[in-house]
């Protein structure tokens, strides 16, 4: 991939959209800020991952690399469907207009998703048309689908633990005792396939139309799956497991920007040279499967596919580890082959990068990321401060979901950067400077530019969508329907336009 045109747009997850449910879903207000989108002159929406979140409901760890996540089905479009009725809606709890309650929201949504596929398996409903898509649906995505809809009600049937906690015979489970589960959970995984045929349903038409008002989908996959996934379940033999399933080594980045003993995430990591000796079909399989229901994917923590950092299991921090080589080389080959040479990929190449890190992203053409808020950490020069960009292959964005705010970010900064930081964006009063730091990304030579929109709107850190190294109060933040203002569309349409990225 290379950014030739120059092109603008905004970070967004949907959980951050306005709703009367509790969380942002693909109905409506959904199209809406496509529409706002359209209406500013931006022709990029950035999302986090899309997958059915797990534990600490971080779009990090997720229970399959390939479901999509159901908290995003929108009732309105189950409503349409016939699928539930009027008063299956009136228990809506009451919810924070701001913040995702998801103790509340999770419960609530999976008893409405369960009336909706009892009347999904009515006979009435075998003789419609929609029921002839779902069986489609589950023919052509078998190749996933299978394994996370029998993961999910085995889940079930241990009470939502960990597969690692399970009993042996569900955790290293005989092809003839998976059998007999798909027997005796029918039900069950019938109610996980009936949930992913209709978030593909509703997240397609959705893409569709932000697609034809001219506006790409950048979607983001981590680079390595959770432990507590129907992709580790199902694949044991692609990852560094002991015979038992446990891990021996887990993931992690060693002490940076965000944290001084480094970020432990604990994903198991992979047995790269199983993975080779097949060619990389579990790769080319994931990758294509995104590219289906995406524009761009951006690949988080792409240096790992240099080198990877690697932790013993039972370990505390992330200090103690040490870097692994990775076939990075190989694996993109596999997969231009596979898929084409012109992969539309964003290589997220934030932390330690190597000179071996930059030989691998741009042998391949990947655009890396820029991020302006690391370039006034000191009042020195720095490599992300817009004038000494080299490249216009590459992404410029204010901040990431990682980031606190650009408002927050700067009211934490020594008086000396703040200087600096007004000196360089022209800005003349704090309260606008997101807008000003949208100025100058736009103003930048980085082929895209993106930014979230917490930063349009000048919100403080309240509206910070994740700490990295917190575990508790992450990804919960929502926007309010009146934020989006015409005036707000009309005044970053004009800075489109003068920076020629319309």
């Amino acid at each position: 991939m290379n950014t030739t045109e120059r092109l603008s747009g905004i970070l967004l997850h949907p959980t951050s959209l306005p709703s009367p449910y509790g969380i942002g879903d693909l109905g409506k207000k959904a199209y809406d800020f496509v529409d706002f989108l359209e209406k500013a002159g931006q022709h990029l929406w950035q999302i986090l991952p899309l997958t059915h979140t797990g534990y600490g409901d971080s779009p990090y760890q997720s229970f399959s690399a390939y479901a999509g996540q159901p908290l995003l089905i929108s009732p309105d479009y189950l409503m349409e469907s016939g699928l539930i009725i009027s008063a299956d809606l009136a228990d809506i709890p009451e919810y924070d207009p701001d913040h995702i309650d998801y103790g509340t929201v999770i419960p609530w949504k999976q008893s409405l998703f369960r009336k909706a596929y009892a009347r999904f398996s009515s006979a009435e409903y075998h003789r419609k048309s929609i029921y002839q898509a779902f069986l489609s649906f589950i023919r052509k995505e078998s190749f996933w689908l299978d394994d996370y809809a029998l993961f999910m009600a085995c889940k079930e049937e241990n009470g939502g633990a960990s597969w690692l906690e399970w009993e042996e015979e569900y955790r290293v489970p005989t092809e003839e005792f998976k059998n007999t589960l798909r027997r005796t959970l029918k039900e069950q995984i019938g109610f996980y396939q009936f949930l992913q045929f209709i978030f593909y349903e509703e997240w397609l038409a959705l893409k569709d139309y932000a697609n034809r008002r001219g506006i790409k989908i950048i979607g983001d996959i981590p680079i390595f799956v959770s432990m507590d996934s129907a992709d580790v379940w199902a694949n044991k033999e692609l990852f560094q497991l002991d015979p038992d399933g446990y891990p021996l080594k887990v993931a992690g980045v060693p002490p940076d920007y965000f944290s001084a003993t480094g970020q432990l995430w604990g994903n198991p990591l992979y047995a790269w040279e199983v993975h080779q000796k097949d060619g990389f079909s579990w790769w080319i399989s994931r990758i294509r499967h995104q590219l289906k229901s995406l524009d761009i994917l951006r690949i988080d923590h792409f240096r790992g596919f240099e080198a990877y950092w690697s932790v013993s299991y039972g370990e505390e921090t992330a200090i103690k580890g040490e870097w692994m080589k990775a076939p990075g080389y190989e694996l993109f080959r596999a997969i231009q082959a596979a898929l084409g040479d012109e992969l539309p990929i964003i290589a997220e190449d934030l932390g330690i990068i190597t000179p071996e890190v930059d030989a691998l992203r741009t042998s391949f053409g990947f655009p890396g990321m820029k991020v302006l808020q690391f370039a006034f950490e000191s009042t020195g020069e720095s490599d992300y401060l817009p004038h000494r960009y080299k490249d216009p292959n590459c992404v410029c964005y204010t901040g990431t979901h990682d980031n606190d705010t650009t408002l927050g970010w700067f009211l934490n900064l020594s008086e000396e950067c703040r200087d600096k930081v007004l000196r360089y964006t022209r800005c003349t009063d704090p309260a606008g400077l997101g807008i000003d730091m949208i100025r100058t990304a736009f103003g930048s030579i980085a082929g895209y530019a993106v930014f979230p929109l917490q930063d349009a709107l000048g919100f403080g850190s309240h509206a910070r969508m994740n700490t990295p190294g917190v575990a508790a109060g992450n990804w919960n933040w929502r926007f309010r329907e009146a934020a989006l203002q015409d005036g707000l569309a009309e005044a970053l349409r004009e800075i489109t336009i003068l920076y020629g990225r319309y």
